[in-house]
């Protein structure tokens, strides 16, 4: 009777899980039109919750009414008719089973609001209305850093706002650390060919997003990690054989006891296992109270790793990754599944009846030590599953991107020399409307461009255009233009350089702080890709002037590109003595 209630209301619930199947296909044309996509997925995903909402309040309503029924069966009982007591048995069996069924649709119906929400969020994106409503990655901010403040890559109405939507602390730091440190070709190369091909995954993005929820809030990634990779508590597996053969000696004291051999070799069998757990206690302790917060953290992580291995991938960076998930052939959800099941025969030794039978088994030490055995042989991958489900996000995070701006091309990514040549560049915050798109090229023979202009013509927005399309190209993603053609380089800028009360630096003593650490970059293996706003701004018209001559000259010596603006006209005379 369970088993045909059961499926008489998941056969009530299959429909939706049918539509969402079939709205959730990967749709043709949903590369060249983003919006019809979320419009399309985003009325399906509400009209789901709204059909889930009603059931669960008819669950509820059949629930209460059986509930009414149970006390009065109840009451009757009570009352002089004991024969009434027999129906209260199927009564609660289907309480039970309707309890069971109400939590199935309550978990269904959250996920569908949080698909609402990610759909939303995709449209908010596409109409311009995203910042201030995502991750801004407040965290990552630093002004030490050659030029995430200047191009605006954190905070609110960002860069990374504006690309992150991984669910994972793991996936936000290796979306960051992409975008702080620009790739070298192959590296570039491999991400982009690893986000075209999830460019059109939007199920996967979705399921993701979803499942990173529960991962987001309850993982504690850095000390599971850190667990994984710890120093093993037992280095012998000595112990272990003792303990299974002393558990055999208290069985085989059991029995002779029960074929009334006598009592003493039970004692005995007794006493060598109370020394024997004497001796273990602490390090049993150590691994049974460790293990308690990793396997919780682990369960929400196979959820994640699950939703992976259901995934074909055919782009090498992709392909690589997935690999990196198995060891000898084993999917990661199934590892994680034989520790969960460690731990749960671990903790049958809390139950007061069998807590005797646990005792004289040495059930503790048996599953601590086969515990310290799945770490031993596990262990050391949490932390590259960790790192491997944060690198997916991060990619699916530009992929995202890349879904939603089907125009925007993938840069032709050279493998050295100098070359920023940009066709229609625009800068990927500026909504459409207002975008002024540009060409810009430096190279060999074009090493500095210097750019005037009165104030609010848009020198500033110029240099971070030439900024964030740098660092969108070389960390793997498209970029605004009609197309571009980049080498690896070092990213460097001053632009919004402040001063700082409390350390005493002056905005001119920020700015000379700054173009100092621009010509220790120019220093490096890659060629430097500067932008410079306003100058040495903080001076007057004729040191700014011998200055600026000296500053430009060492980067261009050093082999440095880059752009300068000024709206000083004396400045502009730094031209004719850098000619050619």
């Amino acid at each position: 009777m369970t088993n045909l209630l059961v499926n008489a209301f998941m056969n009530e619930l299959q429909p939706e899980n049918e539509s969402k199947s079939s709205a959730s296909a990967p749709s043709l044309n949903g590369r060249n039109n983003p919006r019809s996509e979320y419009d399309s997925r985003l009325a399906d995903r509400r009209l789901q919750a709204e059909n889930l909402k009603r059931k669960y309040r008819r669950i509820g309503i059949v629930r209460l009414t059986f509930l009414v029924t149970g006390g009065v069966i109840l009451f009757r009982a009570l009352s002089g008719y004991p024969s009434f007591a027999v129906w209260l048995v199927p009564v609660i069996i289907i309480s039970l089973v309707l309890l069971v069924i109400h939590h199935q649709v309550f978990v269904a119906q959250q996920r569908l609001k949080r698909a609402v929400t990610f759909y939303e969020r995709g449209l908010a994106r596409l109409d311009g209305r995203w910042a201030g409503t995502g991750i801004t990655g407040e965290q990552f901010r630093t002004g030490k850093h050659p030029y995430a403040e200047d191009i605006d890559l954190f905070g609110k109405g960002s860069l990374f706002e504006l690309l992150c939507t991984a669910r994972t602390r793991t996936g936000e730091e290796t979306l960051a650390r992409w975008l702080l440190q620009p790739a070298m070709t192959t590296e570039v190369l491999a991400r982009q060919g690893a986000v075209e091909e999830l460019r059109n995954r939007v199920d996967l993005r979705e399921d993701l997003a979803l499942l990173g929820e529960g991962v987001r809030s309850g993982l504690h990634q850095e000390a599971l990690a850190k667990w994984g990779a710890a120093a093993p508590v037992f280095t012998s597996n000595v112990p272990q054989i003792i303990a299974s053969a002393l558990s055999l000696l208290g069985i085989i004291g059991i029995g002779l006891w029960f074929a009334n051999v006598g009592l003493l070799p039970f004692l005995c069998a007794l006493l060598l296992i109370g020394v024997f757990w004497l001796s273990q206690r602490e390090r049993v302790e150590q691994v049974t109270s460790a293990v308690q917060q990793p396997g919780r953290d682990l369960t929400l992580l196979s959820q994640v790793l699950s939703r992976l291995e259901q995934e074909k991938f055919t782009s090498a960076k992709l392909s690589e990754l997935r690999a990196a998930l198995e060891t000898n052939g084993l999917a990661p959800s199934r590892q994680i599944a034989q520790l969960q099941r460690l731990i749960t025969w671990l903790d049958a030794r809390l139950n007061q009846f069998f807590l005797p039978f646990a005792m004289v088994l040495l059930w503790g030490e048996q599953f601590a030590y086969a515990i310290e055995a799945w770490r031993h042989r596990s262990g050391s991958l949490v932390g590259k599953w960790i790192a491997a489900v944060g690198e997916l996000e991060a990619l699916c995070a530009l992929a995202g991107y890349a879904f939603e701006h089907p125009r925007d091309p993938f840069p032709e990514v050279v493998e050295a020399g100098l070359c920023f040549d940009g066709q229609a560049l625009g800068h990927p915050l500026i909504p459409d409307d207002r975008c002024v798109q540009t060409d810009v090229r430096l190279d060999q023979e074009m090493r500095l461009l210097v750019v005037s202009g009165s104030n609010m013509s848009g020198k500033s927005t110029l240099l971070r255009t030439v900024g964030v399309t740098a660092t969108l190209a070389l960390a793997g993603a498209p970029v605004r233009a009609q197309s571009l053609r980049i080498a690896p380089l070092a990213l460097g800028a001053s632009i919004h350089i402040q001063d700082n009360l409390q350390s005493g630096a002056s905005l001119f003593y920020a700015e000379i702080t700054r173009l100092r650490q621009l010509m220790e970059i120019a220093k490096g293996e890659l060629p430097l890709l500067f932008i410079i706003d306003e100058i040495l701004h903080g001076t007057n018209s004729h040191d700014r002037r011998i200055g600026a001559e000296a500053i430009l000259k060492g980067l261009v010596a050093r082999g440095a590109i880059g752009l300068v603006t000024t709206h000083d006209l004396a400045l502009t005379n730094v031209v004719d003595e850098l000619q050619p």
